[in-house]
């Protein structure tokens, strides 16, 4: 699934969703970086084409908005410039956390009617009037035994929305489809683990300053959320353990994975932040009150900057009892040549989300 353009309501009158032949670039503007994906379609499905990440300040990102617009700008320009990016289109996202996300069920209608009761029913769900957010839906299904249909409906306030797309206007590429994160993360894994959607799966993504939670049943998403956790808190930790400064402890943190020993001693210093965020993830997960209806969450996919922190996944596992894969965001996907494969191998994770957004196009559902 996924949820149609945000920015339909939105006037960006150089974006000609009909012009399939245009080209695409995902941005995945977080808190401590921007991430960028770029893909084509091809007869056997998605290829890779291009991908990179530019660190931006840490206060760059303030309030789930672009607050340093200038460093948002620099650093997209030098992710296009660098990497070689002909694309001009862009499909970003928001944070999950600033959408205003319901599940509702509407008598099955056309869609003209179907357009009107859903706005009628966000003006009641809504705690802000309608023309302050951009609002969208997607009709999921049919209800079992009945003659109603599972609607999900979407609302994200316009200034979120608009501090992002200024940044991508301000960098000379032009803003086709602002998505959310949650729903990037479910494209990803629909593309990637096409057979492993018949359960329940929890898509754990550990990003900077927060780790989202995405839990997917029969491939659909069901229940999200978000801790005020991520891997800034390890680094953090190192740094107080060790008396490092932030880029020695990050270095330390990423580092440690080439030596076993060293890996050992670092994954000792960072287990009880690893403890803290597993015991974090148990109690959100324990609000999803239809985890039993199928036996429970069946796999646990990790993903973000954070998710090869050492020791989190293992710590993960056995808190939740499940099995934790690491996610690789491109295994459906063919490589070009110009992709060093290191440098995916090492990026992959914090990529997921662009890898989402950029198989997105206008009008997808």
């Amino acid at each position: 699934m996924a949820i149609t353009d945000l920015l339909k309501s939105v006037d960006f009158s150089s974006v000609n969703p009909f012009r399939r032949n245009q080209g695409y670039v995902a941005l995945d503007i977080g808190s401590s970086s921007i991430k960028m994906v770029e893909v084509e379609a091809d007869k056997s499905g998605y290829r890779l084409l291009n991908m990179g990440i530019q660190p931006i300040p840490a206060m760059a990102i303030q309030n789930n908005m672009v607050a340093d617009q200038e460093a948002v700008v620099k650093a997209i320009q030098n992710l296009v410039k660098n990497h070689g990016v002909r694309s001009k289109q862009v499909v970003a996202s928001v944070p999950g956390r600033v959408a205003i996300i319901k599940k509702i069920q509407l008598p099955a209608q056309g869609e003209q009617e179907l357009d009107a009761n859903v706005e009628f029913q966000a003006s009641q769900l809504i705690p802000d009037a309608l023309e302050n957010v951009n609002l969208d839906y997607q009709a999921l299904d049919y209800v079992e035994n009945s003659d109603k249909i599972d609607v999900v409906l979407v609302a994200v306030k316009k200034d979120i929305i608009n501090s992002y797309a200024e940044a991508i206007k301000d960098a000379e590429l032009v803003p086709a489809i602002v998505d959310v994160d949650y729903f990037a993360m479910e494209n990803m894994f629909e593309i990637n683990y096409e057979l492993e959607t018949s359960g329940i799966v929890g898509l754990i993504h550990v990003g900077a300053r927060y780790t989202s939670i995405n839990v997917l049943k029969h491939g659909v998403s069901t229940f999200t959320g978000d801790l005020p956790v991520g891997g800034e808190s390890f680094t953090e930790a190192l740094v107080h353990a060790l008396q490092l400064s932030y880029d020695q402890a990050e270095a330390l943190k990423v580092g440690g994975r080439s030596d076993a020993k060293k890996q050992a001693e670092v994954e000792n210093l960072l287990k009880p932040t690893a403890e803290y965020l597993a015991a974090e993830i148990s109690r959100t997960l324990s609000l999803y009150r239809h985890m039993a209806d199928e036996g429970g969450i069946q796999k646990i996919y990790l993903s973000g900057g954070g998710a090869r922190t050492p020791g989190l996944a293992s710590i993960i596992g056995e808190k939740l009892g499940v099995e934790v894969e690491l996610t690789d965001p491109f295994r459906g996907f063919s490589i070009a040549r110009g992709i060093d494969p290191d440098a995916l191998a090492d990026s992959a994770s914090a990529l997921a989300v662009g890898a989402g957004l950029a198989i997105r196009r206008p009008g997808d559902k």
